[in-house]
């Protein structure tokens, strides 16, 4: 398009003009930063043109115009959780108890799902990423376990995972005791806690599958992170805690 190689006021407004067309606006802004990023070695003035009127109103006026209101699923509550053990046919399978204690650490450990099962993706599965048995520890009122990568963790030290004994009949700690007498007795070699019955890690597809059994897609993955945070909330949890 003959665009001058330097960058200027006019190309990154064109380029915010033309990008916000194909995807939403608050990603171009995000893209914009790494492209300023990788450079500023080599025009120093292209942080200065990033902060120039022009771009900014560019980008609100993009925004006003093809922005679109963020798509959140809606958290859990608790008496989803009742509801769901409640009406689970009896007796429960092998998978079932697997899928209930994931549920429910999910829930109350405000865990992503990501956290919980292994992506479909076969190039994105990691072994490495997998919540390894020997690190549970089970007692009368709480169990713990441990996250040996978490994308939170920024000194790949692991995060631990502990979950208390609930009032009410959404109490998870029964649940993940009886799944985990089940799996040690089914796969006692295994290395990996959550293992479905052939012996593999449950997948996102088998959860979401099992999920969909019960609820709207309006729930979805996030719903367990989100359900257990505004459960506490509820509850009168500090938000410094919660975080």
């Amino acid at each position: 398009h003959h665009f001058p190689v330097e960058p200027t006021p006019d190309t990154l407004s064109f380029y915010i003009v033309y990008m916000c067309q194909h995807i939403q606006p608050r990603s171009v802004e995000c893209y914009l930063s790494g492209i300023v990023s990788q450079l500023e070695p080599y025009f120093p003035s292209v942080r200065n043109i990033r902060q120039s009127q022009l771009v900014k109103r560019s980008l609100q006026g993009s925004a006003r115009r093809f922005g679109r209101p963020v798509l959140r699923k809606q958290p859990l509550l608790r008496e989803d959780l009742v509801r769901v053990i409640n009406t689970l046919p009896r007796p429960w399978s092998y998978d079932d108890h697997l899928w209930v204690a994931q549920l429910l650490s999910g829930f109350f450990g405000l865990m992503r799902l990501g956290e919980l099962v292994w992506p479909d993706n076969l190039e994105l599965q990691d072994y490495a990423k997998l919540t390894l048995r020997h690190s549970v520890r089970l007692d009368n009122d709480c169990y713990v376990f441990l996250l040996p990568r978490d994308k939170a963790d920024v000194h790949f030290e692991g995060n631990e995972v502990l979950i208390q004994r609930s009032a009410g009949l959404d109490n998870p700690l029964g649940p993940f005791a009886s799944y985990l007498r089940m799996r040690d007795a089914h796969f006692p070699l295994q290395p990996f806690l959550w293992l479905r019955h052939n012996g593999k890690p449950p997948t996102r597809a088998w959860f979401m599958r099992r999920l969909r059994s019960f609820f709207p897609t309006t729930i979805g993955g996030h719903s367990l992170r989100a359900g257990g945070a505004t459960s506490l909330a509820g509850a009168g949890v500090p938000p410094a805690s919660i975080q």
